[in-house]
């Protein structure tokens, strides 16, 4: 036994990094649509029931500081497709300006790096199912897939709902070759409209029928996963597949109504952005879970280097195989984010649709906001610009997890956190 690879055991990590990229694992990605956080059992909801998750929490390495850079869908997926933040990539919003072609907005899936391209280098056949916003499953370079139509995924929005066939067929169809699954199901994700023999665990008197409704989705979402889970365990695949979990973004449901409430998607604050990220490698991955910082732009480079493939020269993130196997210690100690308006300000520069960037570092997180006049949505009036925003607002994520109380007299700290935000996405003032 090589003194690295001894090293990398102690440290809980079975295989060393240079060694894990020997082989071509096949690859899940599984990403949850519109589910806080905080809305499972292995991250301590009391409620809601999600057991094969939690069995894959069990058998993975966990990273429940995990954060999307975005708490809107179309851009969160195009970070994890590429690797790039929004403010790279360019895909910045849902939809396009008012008058323009949706179709105008395209292009930069085109142009920008994407996993099923690059894993295409060592042979990986890729399928796309579920949530899929830039037109056909080819333009992101799947070589199979769902989507063909539709503004967010079309046909693809059926996966999981209406059953697995598409990808168990894939799966089959995929003996010789190796394998990426881009599993993104329209759960729990609106309309929430559960199964009833779901719903009425989760009904009682005097409960909102809204709560209930999530939660039974977020349980109908589990249930997809084990499935999905179950069939790489009958076919004998599980050894061989790598299996990745992330939310888009995050979802706190109203209590009298239907839809979010304000400091969950599409907010800066942890209620959207934070997400449990999960890497389950069966004989390569020992289970741990670590307080370490962890980003969705992380699955990309992490996802390549198990393929034995470089990072592309754009991506900021980090190889989180590296992380298991320093037991947990990262070169990096914070992470950043950006968040925009619903409606994309100008198609080829981020800069108009942009509200808030952020970060966290330890303990501290810091939301900026980009002074100037917001980008007014075609549909309403951004939700997030308002008095309270025209200052940084800085959290302590360890005394106030879900960001209650803005923490006077740290200037020091604002102006330090300020700056490093500054020099990771600098942004000419309004």
């Amino acid at each position: 036994m090589s003194r690295l690879f001894a090293a990398a055991v102690c440290l809980g990590v079975l295989w060393s990094a240079s060694e894990l990229a020997a082989g071509q694992p096949n690859i899940l990605l599984i990403i949850s649509d519109d589910q806080s956080w905080t809305d499972f059992g292995f991250m301590g909801h009391k409620v809601i029931k999600t057991p094969h998750l939690d069995r894959l929490a069990a058998e993975s390495v966990v990273f429940p500081r995990g954060y999307v850079p975005t708490s809107l869908c179309r851009p969160s997926l195009a970070s994890m497709v590429s690797g790039l933040y929004p403010h790279q990539h360019k895909i910045t919003g849902n939809d396009p300006p008012k008058g323009t072609d949706r179709r105008e907005m395209l292009r930069h899936i085109r142009r920008i790096p994407s996993l099923p391209r690059l894993l295409a280098k060592k042979g990986y056949r890729s399928h796309q199912s579920g949530k899929w916003w830039e037109g056909h499953y080819e333009l992101g370079g799947f070589t199979h897939g769902m989507t063909t139509t539709g503004r967010h995924g079309g046909p693809g929005l059926t996966i999981g709902r209406k059953g697995l066939k598409p990808i168990f067929d894939f799966i089959d169809a995929s003996a010789e070759k190796p394998f990426f699954i881009w599993y993104a199901p329209f759960l729990p994700h609106t309309p929430h409209n559960p199964p009833a023999r779901l719903l009425s665990k989760y009904k009682a008197e005097g409960k909102s029928i809204h709560v209930a409704r999530y939660q039974a989705m977020c349980e109908w979402f589990d249930e997809t996963c084990g499935e999905l889970l179950g069939y790489l365990d009958r076919k004998k695949l599980r050894d061989n597949t790598l299996v990745v979990f992330v939310t888009d973004n995050g979802w706190i449901q109203k209590e009298k109504s239907r839809g979010s409430d304000a400091r969950s998607k599409r907010s800066p604050f942890d209620g959207g952005t934070r997400t449990p990220i999960m890497l389950r490698w069966p004989g390569k991955l020992k289970a741990a879970r670590h307080d370490t910082l962890a980003s969705s732009i992380d699955l990309a480079p992490t996802i390549l280097a198990a393929a034995g493939l470089d990072s592309h020269p754009e991506m900021q993130g980090i190889n989180l195989l590296d992380v298991c196997a320093a037991g947990g210690k990262s070169t990096r100690d914070r992470i950043f984010g950006e968040i925009f308006e619903h409606d994309v300000g100008k198609i080829d520069d981020p800069v108009p649709g942009l509200l808030y960037r952020w970060c966290v570092n330890g303990q501290w997180k810091l939301i900026l906001p980009h002074r100037g006049s917001p980008v007014i949505s075609r549909k309403r009036k951004s939700t997030y610009r308002d008095p309270i925003w025209d200052a940084p607002q800085l959290f302590n994520l360890l005394s106030d997890p879900h960001e209650t109380k803005d923490v006077k007299g740290q200037a020091a700290r604002i102006a330090a956190m300020s700056s490093d935000i500054e020099r990771w996405w600098k942004v000419e003032k309004p």
